[in-house]
């Protein structure tokens, strides 16, 4: 897949729609926590695969209108705080510390 400045803008629009979705999801189950909803690390995949492919972009050397550097970089930010829920390159259980896979199991 060519990397191009509308391929950005329908994983942007994915990610949105799979936000809103989940939001709509916890508040149906009683109004859980969204950082208690299981959904939460393939979302941070999902945001860690848009975040890569937002560099990626910048660096082909493609124009990017400045709103969509904004919204590269907001993603960036977003991706940030929720980088420890990410997958990690699937270390086996038994290499992992207690905290991660606590983290991992949602315990």
């Amino acid at each position: 897949m060519a990397i191009s400045v509308q391929g950005f803008i329908k994983l942007a629009n994915y990610y949105n729609q799979t936000a809103m979705l989940m939001s709509a999801i916890c508040v149906q189950k009683g109004g859980i926590a969204m950082e208690n909803y299981v959904g939460r690390f393939f979302a941070a995949d999902v945001l860690e695969y848009i975040v890569e492919y937002g560099r990626r972009l910048q660096s082909a050397g493609v124009a990017i209108p400045a709103e969509i550097v904004a919204v590269i970089n907001r993603f960036a930010a977003q991706y940030e705080r929720v980088r420890d829920l990410a997958t990690p390159t699937q270390k086996p259980f038994h290499e992992m510390t207690l905290a991660e896979f606590e983290k991992v199991m949602n315990i």
